[in-house]
């Protein structure tokens, strides 16, 4: 039995390395081509930005690492449900920052994408440790996004 056992495992090995370094097989699927964009490079931008599931912009991922969108869902960062329009520092069960508590800040379009751009150096102190998003176009789409949260 040990050595059939044996004998299996050096034929699979054998195998394994003859494919080493040789071509795909020909009924192979082949990796999909680039996609093809025309327009401008901020078109292209703003289209492979807001393409995502359920709506969600792609950029909102790095958001949704630490923020729920459902009403009384904390995360590692409060629930972004109903944001926008918004007092910083409001979501019940969070325990804010003074910084962030104290900022005065409401969160409207302007405040938001001055925020998303670099949330430590608008609010010194805060928690959220992101860097922010440098890209307008995704700042944006993440804020029209925000504004859908009820």
């Amino acid at each position: 039995m040990r050595l059939l056992t044996a004998t299996a495992t050096t034929f699979a090995l054998a195998l394994t390395l003859s494919a080493c370094g040789q071509p795909a097989e020909e009924n192979a699927a082949e990796p999909a081509a680039p996609a093809v964009t025309t327009g401008s490079p901020a078109a292209t931008t703003a289209a492979t930005t807001t393409a995502a599931t359920d709506g969600k912009p792609a950029a909102f991922a790095q958001c949704a690492a630490c923020h729920a969108v459902e009403a009384g869902k904390n995360g590692v960062g409060p629930s972004l449900a109903g944001v926008f329009g918004k007092k910083a520092g409001g979501v019940a069960g969070f325990a804010y920052s003074d910084a962030n508590k104290n900022s005065g800040l409401t969160w409207d379009e302007a405040t938001l994408d001055t925020y998303l751009t670099n949330p430590m150096k608008m609010v010194p102190g805060t928690k959220m440790t992101f860097a922010g998003l440098a890209d307008p176009a995704q700042r944006k789409a993440v804020i029209d996004y925000l504004k859908t949260l009820k």
